[in-house]
């Protein structure tokens, strides 16, 4: 399984589409598969002109995304990192360039390379259990992925 699925038309909501971060098991731990996957969900959601608008959402009760799979890291050589860093660059600049307007639905932790996707995202919809944190900053590492500035949502048409 690769931690995403994309359900093209949400029931009731013709024009939304919902990429869904689906590895509960790792509280939506992003691995490598899991950002390839997530690049390529982009790609095809950009091309597809019956899409208007897109939900970024997870599954499970307990957190949106806790950021980079560390499991997964510290099982790899350094060239796999540097391997690595391309396919997680086009997963959060695929967020970034879609055309059409992107809600992050939070719920539960969204922790480092997790808040870091929801900053991708227009417009970010949290509930009252969602924990927004970037932690690699107490050990001196700088979020790498974070945009700045406002959201495609508030640009005029």
């Amino acid at each position: 399984m690769d931690g995403v699925t994309v359900q093209e038309r949400l029931a009731g909501h013709p024009g939304v589409a919902e990429i869904v971060l689906d590895r509960t098991e790792a509280l939506n731990a992003i691995d490598t598969a899991m950002a390839y996957r997530l690049a390529q969900a982009c790609a095809e959601l950009a091309a597809d002109r019956q899409v208007h608008a897109i939900v970024l959402c997870a599954r499970g009760e307990r957190a949106f995304c806790v950021g980079a799979d560390l499991k997964e890291r510290n099982r790899m050589s350094d060239a796999d990192l540097l391997q690595q860093r391309p396919v997680f660059r086009a997963a959060f600049g695929g967020l970034l360039a879609l055309p059409q307007p992107v809600l992050a639905a939070v719920h539960g932790y969204a922790l480092g390379g997790g808040c870091e996707l929801a900053l991708c995202c227009d417009v970010i919809v949290a509930d009252e259990t969602a924990v927004f944190g970037l932690p690699e900053t107490t050990v001196g590492l700088v979020p790498s992925w974070r945009r700045a500035g406002s959201g495609r949502a508030r640009r005029p048409t």
